[in-house]
This record gives structure tokens, sequence and C-alpha cells, in this order.
């Protein structure tokens, strides 16, 4: 039974499918999935297409809205909307610490994570498709990895969609997650290079904490356990269209004086756990690398082998000489799972799925060359999270692509402009502009 109620211009319905575990195997073990269903408030009896929203990630539920917040307004003005927790995610039969244990041990939980990528959300989508439009196409918005999904959907079930969008999500169709790291290191240190020369002030700063943590090693309030290469991971932060000025507040107010000296502060201790915790979102640190697997080869915690290749990210030979600190970002590395105590009790999954190498291939190159779907993307010029030239090739790649790039907005756009970005795409698809 579905439940209706509503928000300030909206009426919502939350809507609960089972679908396949293993799509290949449609008699086993199911999974349920959450979605919301968002109409507006006028509009609640009209007959009006869909638009299903697929959430950036991977590991993180559909962004829950009050009301029409961003791109949703914009939306609503033609679409009812469909926000899809994805499996494994939000009220989605969640997968984390707590859950996996019921799989067994780790390497019953590997197996099982191996059917939460892209391939699988897409065909929980034409699983649920029916049942939703009576069979009708619908249009795909994919922010980020939904990007990545909306690819393989493009390369999967092109017959499902009437249209595609895309903000900040074109993958590379044939890179390794080596060659995806490869490439974000100098995205990265660009990034930090601007941070550093609008706050100066910050290379003294993030020294100084480092410094610290890299002699004290602190424990957080939560139980986290600081390092300096954890510390240096809040760079993440650079890839947000306010993530530089975030970053530059959480390290003014870093040290308080205490009778014991000089020590980190609560605050800051506080802000830094929330940021570093997997704890909401475990499936990004347990699939981030597989969401890149497809060639045979195991990802190998490839973001932590490809940093050794740049060894200006050596936070301890920044502090030997006088060179600044660099964060990172947007990478998963082996660690974490030693420092978090939310993912703590993955440790061996995790490694695990990064020794895996029976990945099937996400995208068919050939079937993109003669795409029929109406497909438009928002390309965001030196994305941290994305690569550009990658998303570029990939656009050229795919029949009838129209492309926007963009250096108005970061990864974040479809949030921070959403009216405006998702207006732009929707008149591309349209050939409207």
């Amino acid at each position: 039974m579905s439940l209706s109620y509503r928000q300030p211009g909206v009426v919502l319905t939350d809507r609960r499918f089972t679908v396949p575990l293993d799509h290949d195997a449609p008699d086993g073990e199911t999974i349920e999935l959450y979605a919301r269903e968002v109409v507006a408030s006028g509009k609640a009896d009209a007959d009006l297409p869909w638009l299903v929203y697929l959430q950036g990630g991977p590991g993180f539920g559909a962004h829950r809205f009050i009301g029409k917040q961003a791109w949703l307004g914009r939306a609503l003005e033609d679409y009812r909307v469909l926000l899809i927790d994805q499996r494994g995610t939000g009220a989605s039969t969640p997968a984390n610490r707590q859950t996996l244990p019921l799989r067994g041990g780790p390497r019953e939980q590997a197996a099982y994570l191996t059917r939460f990528r892209a391939d699988s959300i897409v065909r929980d989508c034409e699983a649920i498709r029916p049942q939703v439009t009576g069979g009708a196409p619908w249009t795909v918005l994919g922010q980020s990895f939904g990007g990545f999904c909306t690819v393989n959907y493009l390369s999967t079930a092109p017959e499902g969609l009437r249209a595609a969008l895309i903000t900040g999500g074109l993958p590379s169709l044939d890179g390794h997650a080596d060659d995806v790291y490869r490439a974000a290191y100098p995205r990265i240190e660009r990034k930090v290079a601007a941070h550093y020369a609008r706050y100066p002030q910050d290379v003294e700063r993030a020294r100084r904490i480092a410094e610290y943590v890299l002699q004290h090693e602190p424990v957080l309030p939560g139980g986290y356990r600081l390092t300096v290469e954890a510390f240096q991971s809040l760079g993440i932060l650079l890839g947000g269209g306010e993530g530089s000025h975030r970053l530059h507040f959480l390290l003014e107010n870093a040290f308080v004086h205490t009778p014991g000296g000089l020590a980190l502060s609560d605050a800051f201790q506080e802000e830094v756990q929330t940021l570093l915790s997997y704890a909401g979102h475990p499936l990004y640190a347990l699939v981030h690398e597989a969401i890149y697997g497809q060639d045979g080869r195991p990802t190998a915690w490839s973001a932590e082998r490809m940093r050794a290749e740049f060894p200006q990210f050596d936070a301890a030979k920044a502090l030997a000489g006088d060179g600044p600190v660099l964060f990172t970002g947007e990478s998963v590395h082996p660690w974490m799972f030693d420092t978090d105590p939310a993912l703590r009790p993955l440790r061996d999954t995790a490694h695990l799925l990064a020794e895996h190498t029976d990945w099937t291939p996400l995208y068919d190159p050939a079937r993109l060359a003669v795409n029929e779907v109406p497909v438009a993307a928002a390309v965001y010029h030196d994305d941290m999270y994305v690569d550009t030239d990658h998303a570029l090739r990939t656009a050229r790649a795919i029949r009838g692509l129209r492309t926007w790039v963009t250096d108005e907005f970061e990864h974040d756009g479809v949030r921070a402009g959403g009216p405006r970005v998702l207006g732009r795409l929707l008149a591309l698809a349209r050939d409207e502009v």
C-alpha cells in the first residue's frame, strides 16, 4: 500500500518494489527498493511523463528534498518525478556493517556486493518501470555516478528511455581505475593550489594541523582515528562550489589552548568526524573503485597505488621541508577501513572486492555509437571528481549527445544551480538551443 502526504507545493508518495538480487536469477533471492514519487500539488491528478533521478555516489540514497528545492522545482513543471534509493542505500535493503553479517563472512559479503554496480541499478529501473509508467519510457536524470548508470542504461536498455540527462557524470568507457586516478591527482593538486591562492593563510594552518595529527594521531569523539592521510582527505570538499570556503572556515578554528597545551578544538573534531565518517554511506567506500571494474583486472586499491606516483602528496615530506601540505579527495584507500569505526568490520570484505576480477562490461561502445535516445550532458570544466577529458571523449562516442561545458559550476552544479542546469539540459535534449 502506497502512502501519500504533502509538503509545500508538492504531493509525495512512498513507493516500494521487490526486485531480484541477481537479475540473471529472477526466481532467486529478492531485495526491496524504495522510491519517493513527487508531483506538483496542482498537478497531482494530471497525466504527466515520468522523470527518474539517479543519485550520485555510489552509496547514497536519493536526496531528501523539502518542497521544490534545487532542480526539483524545474522538473515538476513538466514531470512526475521518481527519486530512487539505489539498491543498498537509504530505505532500499541497506548494506552496511550492521546488515552485511547477515550474508555470512567476508567472502559472502563481497560476492553479494558485486551486484551493487551500475548494471544492477539499471536492471532495477527496468524491472520497476512497467509498474510505474505502465510500460512507457521515462526520462532519466543522472548526477555523477548516476550519470555512469545512465550511460549503462543507454548501452543496455535504451528502449526504456525517452531522454537522458547527465550532470557531471560521463564516465570513461574503457578506462581502468588506474587511468581514472592517474588523471585525478593533477586535478586535485590544481584545486588545492586554487584554494591556497584564495586563502594563503591556510598554507600554514594546514601544516600546523598536519604536524599535530602526525605527532598525536588523535581519536575523534566518535571513535575515528585521525591520521594525517585522513586529514588530507578533507580535500574532497574542494570539488563543490562552496567547498573551498567550507574548508577555510574549518581550518581557521582548529586549535584551542588547554591546561595541557595546544589541542584540536571540540568543534573542529566534531565537524571532521562528520565529514570523514562513512557511517551514513558505507557503500561509497566498499564499491567506489568497483564502479570502474570491467576489463578482467582487479582494481587493487588503485587510488592508493596511483598516489605513490605523485610524491608531492606525501605530507611527511612536505612537513620536513617548506612545501604546502596537499589535500586529497574523491578516492578510497585501504587505511580508511582501519581509521573509520563504521568500516572496520568490513575491512576483509573490502580487500576481497579490491582483488575481484570477474567484472562484467558496463558500457557498449557499438550500441552507443548508434544511439537514438536524445541525450544532453553538463560537463563541468576541470571537475575534480570526473575527468573532463574522459567525459568529452565519451560524449563524442555517444551518437547525438549534446554537451554543455561550463566553468560556472563545480561538480555539485545540479544542486547549486539546479533550475538553470536542468532547464539547459532539457532544452538541449529537445533540440531547442
